[in-house]
């Protein structure tokens, strides 16, 4: 962004944009890469660890699998899914569970007669039983160039949280999709179904990179939209570093799918520790705009960007979407069990 956009997004981010920022961080290397520091697995007593944040000791073992397990996304209104999962919904159907009675009709299923019932009263009850769906889960992960600054970098950091929400999609029998913006396209992976394909999925967001060059956010999330089949639950992590950040939430706000907003920007961005003249350029246009850094401006910038985020706010509530402002250095396990508890993103 450039201070010629105002109203669209806050100022640029120094540790963003100003060359040689000491707060961009590297991007991800895919499954098998030598460095642990760059995002691909490294090895831990002889197993792999994938995603790795050298400020953050949450790593994703078995233990911190079986912690995920405990743990559901929440929704907002019941979702049809294609095949039976372990989501329970409130409509009634086929399972094992029994839920309530009503009176037979004609054209009934005879084999859901209560005969003991019938035995007992002469009369004829229908047996209804709670129904459990499965839901997709999709993904939409920012690959844009602005995600890999940061310290932690936030694309680390949004992997890291997807990883976590998908798992816990896995455990809870949901189909997991995961999806890179990048450009004005998202790159959709093959779906994935059960808790076994959880080292598939800490693959695949692995090998997401920060793409070089400009990503039309915009573009790329009606693509993803466009690649919806139905209604389910759709998280986006994002830094929403666009002009038009706006339309990205309306854009899968009329998906009618479950949104979450996941809107990830780097302490350096919240609080940039700047001062004295610098020229800020643009990590995707390299477009450059000189600045001096002083007190003032920097108390202007705290304000238009909490007012950048409260007006985000205030649409995705406006659109029944779940947006949640975090800072790349909050410790996955504190989101997952505390954050995003509280604002009921997971129960």
């Amino acid at each position: 962004m450039t201070e010629g956009q105002p109203h669209q997004a806050p100022p640029t981010p120094p540790s963003s944009h100003a060359s040689g920022d000491r707060g961009a961080g590297k991007a991800v290397r895919a499954p098998g890469a030598p460095r642990p520091s760059s995002g691909g697995p490294g090895s831990t007593g002889g197993r792999p660890v994938f995603l790795p944040d050298e400020l953050d000791p949450t790593v994703f073992d078995e233990a911190f699998l079986r912690q995920l397990e405990r743990l559901l996304l929440l929704l907002r209104s019941p979702v049809r899914g294609g095949l039976k999962g372990g989501r329970r919904s409130v409509k009634r159907g086929q399972s094992v569970e029994f839920a309530d009675f009503r009176d037979y009709t004609l054209g009934d299923d005879l084999r859901q007669l209560d005969w003991n019932v019938l035995a007992r009263l002469e009369k004829l009850f229908i047996k209804l039983y709670i129904e459990e769906e499965d839901v997709t889960i999709t993904l939409l992960v920012d690959a844009s160039a602005s995600m890999a600054a940061g310290q932690p970098a936030k694309l680390l950091f949004a992997k890291r949280a997807a990883a976590a929400l998908g798992y816990i999609g896995l455990a809870s029998e949901d189909r997991v999709v995961v999806s890179a913006l990048t450009g004005r396209v998202a790159r959709r992976q093959p779906g994935l179904r059960g808790s076994g394909r959880v080292f598939r999925l800490l693959a695949q967001l692995s090998g997401i990179d920060a793409a070089p060059g400009q990503t039309d956010l915009v573009a790329a999330a009606r693509h993803a939209a466009a690649q919806l089949t139905g209604r389910g639950v759709v998280v986006l992590l994002s830094d929403l570093l666009d002009p038009d950040a706006d339309k990205v939430i309306r854009e899968l706000a009329a998906t009618r799918s479950e949104v979450i907003v996941l809107h990830v920007l780097s302490p350096d961005e919240l609080d940039p520790a700047l001062e004295g003249d610098l020229r800020l350029v643009d990590a995707e246009t390299a477009d450059a705009v000189d600045v001096t850094v002083d007190l003032a401006m920097l108390d202007d910038y705290r304000v238009r960007l909490a007012s950048w985020r409260d007006a985000l706010a205030d649409l995705a509530a406006r659109r029944r979407v779940s947006y949640v402002p975090l800072s790349s250095d909050v410790p996955i396990a504190e989101l997952v069990f505390a954050e995003l508890r509280r604002r009921r993103v997971l129960g």
